[in-house]
């Protein structure tokens, strides 16, 4: 039986293995995906294994995203996000080689769930608040949609002029201030737990805004339901984690003569399954 990871720190949160495996199961694979929680140092022992072949694929989350990139043979993604979220086996069926190789599927997901509510960045104010693994993603994304303008603030600010290195145009806001948008999106982990609020006045935001939450589980966070309070448009991370995730299943099942792997189906039972969390 061939063996799928998600890895991260934490991990507790994550839908990965319910929805990898109810995929395997609808494919007839013989496969099993599990979580792994790991601390920075647990890396290299996880992709050795990678390379004496007990595990397949893995998907990374927060806050590995980056610090994986040293431990691959190749990687396959925009330079600037310096983040990978799948690492799987590339096999070579003539030379009978493996590379290990890394993709980044969040920009995808991310740009596949906004067009499935039918979201237009195009000439919008976007605020991001965060600037972890996943935001460099949303960023490059976000830029092939013409907002008019991209603002970032970050508890360190160092890490957001770090960001604003790669991604010039970048508008850099100190954290707290918060400035007019129509859309404003939170890549940080603040959310994950009951008690923890982003610094945000909700009473001194206009009407009608688009918040965004890359956190999924729990389905609304503090940060989501201020702003269903006041009647603003909410979207959490379940679409963006769920399209990234359909192309991740595509990669781990790419065949060794390089054919296209299997694109899962994204339908009312995938949408169901993950609903009763």
């Amino acid at each position: 039986m061939k063996k799928y990871l998600v890895i991260g720190n934490p991990i507790d949160h994550s839908l990965s293995p319910k929805l990898h495996n109810y995929w395997f199961k609808e494919n007839n694979i013989n496969a099993v995906y599990e979580k792994k929680q790991i601390e920075e140092n647990d890396i290299e022992g996880i992709i050795s294994e990678m390379r004496n072949g007990k595990i397949e694929g893995i998907n990374v989350t927060v806050p590995f995203k980056k610090s994986v990139i040293p431990f691959l043979d190749k990687i396959e993604i925009p330079e600037v996000t310096q983040s990978v979220n799948t690492i799987y086996i590339q096999k070579n069926s003539i030379t009978g080689s493996n590379k290990i190789v890394g993709r980044n599927t969040d920009i995808l997901g991310f740009k596949f769930s906004l067009e499935q509510i039918k979201y237009s960045a195009k000439g919008k104010k976007i605020f991001i608040l965060g600037a972890g693994g996943v935001t460099p993603s949303i960023i490059y994304a976000l830029e092939e949609m013409k907002p008019s303008t991209i603002m970032l603030s970050n508890r360190t600010k160092e890490k957001a002029e770090n960001l604003k290195k790669s991604f010039p145009q970048l508008e850099i806001v100190d954290w707290g201030d918060i400035k007019n948008f129509d859309m404003i999106i939170n890549t940080t982990s603040l959310g994950l737990k009951e008690n923890e609020k982003i610094p945000i006045n909700y009473d001194q935001i206009g009407s009608g805004k688009f918040f965004y939450d890359v956190i999924y589980n729990p389905r609304k966070t503090n940060f989501l339901l201020e702003a269903e309070k006041r009647g603003h448009q909410i979207e959490n991370g379940k679409m963006m984690f769920i399209y990234q995730a359909q192309a991740a299943f595509s990669l781990f099942t790419v065949a060794p003569d390089m054919s296209d792997g299997l694109l899962p189906s994204v339908n009312k039972k995938v949408l169901q399954l993950l609903e009763n969390d």
